[in-house]
């Protein structure tokens, strides 16, 4: 196993095969990933509390855009 592959999992998908779909999920799951990250340093006091809510803030808008472009 790559170290990527340990630090960035990927689960498969299980809903119908559309590749809008598909992509939307990865979508999905490189977001929770970041805000995992994103909280592990806020909670570990390397990054504060406004810059933590701005970057998920960021990201979220980021999947929400490649939602719309795929819908």
């Amino acid at each position: 196993m790559e170290l990527n592959d340990f630090l960035n999992p990927r689960y498969p998908y299980r809903g119908s095969d559309q590749p809008e779909n598909m992509l939307f999920n990865a979508n999905l799951q490189e977001f929770a990933q970041q805000v995992s990250y994103i909280a592990t340093l806020q909670t570990n006091g390397k990054m504060s509390t406004y810059e933590s809510y701005k970057k998920i803030k960021q990201q979220w808008k980021r999947l929400k855009k490649t939602h719309k472009q795929l819908t």
